[in-house]
């Protein structure tokens, strides 16, 4: 019977490392890794696209940023997408931006299904 015993722990033992595991790739979600123009920075001039980069690969059809100016108005040209050489990445391009803080909102949803979504401001001088 000693041997039944210690078949039943490993099993145990298997099925909670297998649990772990699962849980450990089920959090894996989209971060933003690094932005451009850079999460608070200032800029010197306008920048043309806002480009933000992300720890995981984005679904295209859910993920979108918007840029906004100090009175909340969207400015971007309106063509948020996710690169199509790079899945992480996800775009929008600028007009020429007067002196001023900006905005940038972004809402994404990774390939496994999870969503994030987050802000920050960059000024230009």
């Amino acid at each position: 019977m000693a041997g039944t015993g210690r078949a039943s722990a490993r099993r145990i033992g298997l099925a909670l490392a297998g649990c772990v595991l699962t849980a450990t790739v089920a959090a894996g979600h989209a971060v933003l890794q690094r932005a451009e123009p850079r999460v608070e920075s200032t800029q010197k001039r306008s920048p043309d696209e806002v480009q933000l980069y992300f720890t995981e690969r984005l679904e295209p059809a859910y993920s979108s940023v918007r840029v906004l100016n100090d009175r909340g108005v969207q400015i971007d040209r309106r063509d948020s997408r996710v690169d199509r050489t790079n899945p992480a990445l996800l775009r929008a391009t600028l007009p020429p931006l007067p002196a001023g803080t900006y905005t940038v909102r972004w809402r994404v949803l990774s390939i496994d299904a999870d969503v994030t979504e987050g802000t920050f401001t960059f000024r230009i001088e």
